[in-house]
């Protein structure tokens, strides 16, 4: 489904061009030697890594990968063991959604925003041509690698390599392994050009190797795709993925709205129902002004991402394609309120609130208390997620609390209490970084 893709033809043996003269029948002729054995590959020092090496060297052959690309690329390769680091730590510590965007949606972010949007004369075409905001594309871009100024620097063929090996993620991590070693047998790029986060994601706009070949494109036109070193090819790459993915044209992504007194806050990840429906609750929006008439006739889901204490925000269906590009509230949010910023609207009229940063010990408590109280979270993982606040919302209902599925310290320490389960002392939160590692 690429847009574009620059054909390469294998030449014929000069040989046939210029033929020999035909074979003298001999008479008697010596058994002709036996071809030499392929060498065998190098050991890596990691007796179960080099069989598995072993068997994806015939996997990548049998999906069609030159041999020749398949000895040149894997010689020598060695897993990373910051990589099986990397894939197997959950942080300790769950950062607040508002101290994460209070960190990402920046003024020097900002101020950097406002500048590329004046200097980048073909953003608008590149808008035009896919029907996405050039502005949700900067801010996208921004979250992706600073703007192109943070790519990675790790070596993509071993990252996959390693990931793959490693077991959790094994058939998507050689799926993506096939798909590099594809990119390097077509010339698109070298294997120095190869590089990105420790998950294997690429360039400038962080895409994985199969969503390169499917969906990179040429956005300057010199007839190729340069997602590490052009900021037009890998802008154009950006819109057309977030177009695949139903960018809805003349549409708004989200709006931050006021609830009334007395609202019911068990709604939130809800319905999903027009402009005017929510206005009907008394929902409106917190800059006072109107809609435009596309947005008024969408349907929107509202959410409360800081529970009833922080901003709500009524997310129409463009919000949820930025959640395919990175499958998380927090970034989409990010992504929209910095393009947002960029065409001249200011902060968010309702304040984050500052939250204690969870631990995993405590999110964990929290889950399996609401299993033991009736209200099934899933599993007891320390990842707050969908199932996690319907259950908590739940509860929150069936205490008579304000159902905002918003979990606080506060929240868990009444959870523990109600289900038997001692609190643990927690060590003291570590720093966290200003942007989680992507790995598209």
């Amino acid at each position: 489904m690429m847009m574009h893709r620059r054909a390469f033809m294998l030449m014929a043996a000069a040989g046939l061009a210029d033929p020999t003269p035909p074979l003298k029948i001999q008479t008697a002729q010596a058994p002709a030697a036996p071809a030499p054995a392929a060498a065998a590959p190098a050991s890596s020092g990691d007796a179960a890594f080099d069989a598995w090496l072993s068997a994806f060297r015939a996997r990548a052959a049998g999906a069609g990968v030159p041999q020749a690309v398949i000895d040149r690329e894997l010689a020598g390769l060695t897993p990373n063991p910051k990589v099986v680091a990397l894939d197997g730590r959950q942080p300790e510590f769950s950062k607040p959604v508002g101290d994460y965007l209070r960190g990402v949606v920046s003024d020097d972010r900002v101020a950097i925003g406002r500048s590329k949007r004046e200097s980048l004369t073909w953003l608008p075409d590149v808008s035009r041509r896919f029907g996405v905001p050039g502005d949700i594309l900067l801010g996208v871009w921004a979250m992706e690698s600073a703007f192109g100024a943070v790519q990675g620097d790790f070596d993509t063929v071993r990252s996959l390599a390693t990931l793959a090996y490693d077991g959790r993620r094994r058939d998507w991590a050689e799926l993506q392994l096939i798909a590099a070693l594809r990119i390097l047998a077509s010339g698109e790029a070298t294997r120095a050009q190869l590089k990105g986060s420790w998950a294997g994601a690429m360039g400038q706009t962080q895409f994985v190797p199969e969503t390169f070949l499917s969906t990179a494109v040429d956005g300057d036109g010199d007839g190729r795709r340069d997602i590490w070193g052009s900021p037009a090819d890998a802008l154009a790459s950006a819109a057309n993925l977030l177009a695949k993915a139903g960018w809805r044209r003349g549409e708004g992504w989200a709006r931050e709205v006021v609830l009334p007194a007395g609202f019911d806050y068990g709604l939130s990840e809800g319905p999903r129902q027009t402009p005017a429906a929510w206005a009907a609750l008394g929902v409106r929006p917190a800059d006072g002004y109107g809609w435009s008439e596309a947005d008024s006739l969408a349907e929107a889901q509202l959410m409360l991402p800081a529970g009833a204490a922080g901003p709500a925000f009524l997310l129409f269906p463009n919000h949820f394609v930025i959640r395919k590009y990175n499958n998380s509230l927090a970034y989409a949010l990010a992504a929209g309120m910095l393009a947002d910023r960029f065409t001249g609207g200011g902060p968010l009229v309702a304040p984050w609130p500052y939250e204690t940063p969870l631990s995993l010990a405590d999110r964990v408590a929290a889950q399996q208390a609401l299993a033991r109280l009736g209200f099934d979270p899933g599993s007891a993982d320390g990842v707050v997620g969908v199932n996690t606040r319907a259950a908590l919302r739940a509860w929150q209902k069936a205490r008579r609390l304000p159902a905002d599925g918003y979990l606080s310290a506060s929240v868990i320490q009444q959870l523990r209490a109600e289900a038997g389960i001692a609190a643990a002392p927690s060590p003291v939160p570590a720093p966290q970084p200003a942007s989680p590692p992507t790995g598209r």
